[in-house]
């Protein structure tokens, strides 16, 4: 049953039917009213009704805010994701509410950020705005219409592969700036990583008790795909490792002063477009450039199938002439 009622110059209108919410809004005039009662009783007769008040009261920026405080703050990567969140927090997208958030809304956004932002950035900004839609819909029962205005639009090609690997010539001169670096331990970490291929958080969090001296062996806990990963130590890295005897961490210090030393160690020696995480790809290719298997490079990076390992594994045809040499050797 519908009713109307006009109050300070506006028509209000109250929908209540049995199995269904009561729905409330206010016109400015009756005629509109009573196209509105129509259609919602004639939806709600037809069973296809779908009670949209609690989108239309809600704004893009009140479910990123749950978002970032609920689902973000659970997430290894919390911190690069809540600046992201906090950038569109503050944005005007924000303003809207999600009934009239729509994929041009989101086509101006992109556009906006790939003017300054590489498009691999961009499609993360829209990733966590489509997933927390989702989130809202799916968990927090706000009823919002089918279709995701971010599956609208098409998301930036992405190819952020990268071939860049240090020669054996450019791996000493940077060890040898690592010398000499305000960050004492800064050549050691390097050689750390370079000798196998783990991550830097993973490296920074190390603990003495995750190290097994008398079987040789290092176990990463906690790692980025939650798994907890044992590799062999060479030599060299235990002789690392036994230099630093004191206190919770082996490697004491951020990663963000791990990083700026690192940036200079690089500058100073001229090593350009190399990134610590790069560490990673010289150990996979050098590692398989040396004899290893797939699965045995796989195992100590902790990468579960070839694709995910390929992207670390940056061999150059010159690398293969002398193994090609055998093959083709008849002699």
């Amino acid at each position: 049953m519908a009713y109307t009622m006009k109050r300070n110059g506006r028509y209000h209108v109250a929908i209540r039917k049995k199995g269904y919410p009561e729905v409330y809004k206010s016109f400015h005039d009756l005629k509109t009213a009573n196209k509105f009662i129509r259609d919602v009783e004639s939806q709600m007769e037809r069973g296809v009704f779908e009670d949209y008040s609690g989108a239309r009261g809600t704004t893009l920026r009140e479910i990123l805010v749950k978002y970032r405080d609920e689902r973000t703050a659970l997430k290894k990567g919390w911190r690069e994701e809540t600046n992201t969140i906090n950038y569109l927090i503050k944005h005007k997208i924000a303003l809207h509410s999600l009934m009239t958030l729509k994929s041009h809304h989101i086509h101006k956004l992109m556009t906006e950020l790939g003017k300054t932002r590489a498009p691999g950035t961009v499609k993360k900004f829209i990733v966590i705005i489509c997933h927390a839609w989702r989130v809202a819909k799916k968990e927090w029962g706000i009823n919002l219409p089918a279709e995701n205005p971010c599956d609208m639009v098409t998301l930036p090609k992405v190819n952020d592969a990268r071939d860049r690997i240090l020669t054996k010539s450019e791996s000493t001169k940077l060890l040898d700036a690592c010398l000499e670096s305000n960050l004492p331990m800064l050549r050691d970490i390097v050689e750390f990583a370079l000798s196998v291929g783990a991550r830097q958080g993973e490296i920074l969090k190390l603990k003495r008790e995750h190290i097994d001296f008398n079987k040789k062996l290092i176990t990463f806990f906690d790692t980025k795909n939650d798994a907890d990963r044992t590799i062999p130590a060479p030599d060299n890295v235990l002789t690392i490792l036994k230099k630093y005897r004191f206190g919770e961490f082996i490697f004491n210090t951020t990663d963000r002063r791990l990083r700026k030393h690192f940036t200079i160690a690089c500058k100073k020696v001229e090593i350009k477009d190399f990134r610590f995480h790069d560490t990673r790809a010289c150990f996979a290719t050098n590692a398989l450039l040396s004899g290893m298997s797939i699965a045995e490079v796989a195992a100590i990076t902790g990468h579960k199938t070839w694709a995910q390992l390929k992207r670390y594994t940056r061999i150059k045809p010159a690398d293969l002439l002398d193994k090609i040499n055998n093959v083709v050797n008849f002699k």
